[in-house]
């Protein structure tokens, strides 16, 4: 069974930075691509992030420049450092991540979520 959990999540003023991490735990063998989403009230979710296995990485655009993701694969974590952040960047934060477990099939697994808030 298979885990993902993050955390950082919190209230922070305009202007300010925040550091989310989601760890996946349980029966992983390995790990693919590893995403940050979010989903503002009222709106569709957006993939903010990704990052690869070989850690090549894409954003959305309005945050490039601002949100950088990164992953150490021996902790089988991945982090999003969010900086300069904006009220538009208030939502709800979830972690996804295509695993390989120990029956050494590929699943993607979702997090619980973590709420970011932007106060201007």
């Amino acid at each position: 069974q298979v885990q993902l959990v993050e955390s950082g999540g919190g209230l922070v003023q305009a202007g300010g930075s925040l550091r989310l991490s989601c760890v996946a735990s349980g029966t992983v063998f390995s790990i693919n691509d590893m995403s940050w989403y979010r989903q503002a009230p009222g709106k569709q979710r957006e993939l903010v992030a990704v990052i690869e296995s070989d850690s090549s990485v894409d954003y959305v655009d309005s945050v490039k420049g601002r949100f950088t993701i990164s992953r150490d694969n021996a902790k089988n974590t991945a982090y999003l450092q969010m900086n300069s952040l904006k009220p538009e960047d208030t939502a709800v934060y979830s972690c996804n991540a295509n695993i390989i477990d120990h029956t050494r099939r590929a699943y993607y697994y979702w997090g619980q979520g973590t709420q970011v808030t932007v106060s201007s």
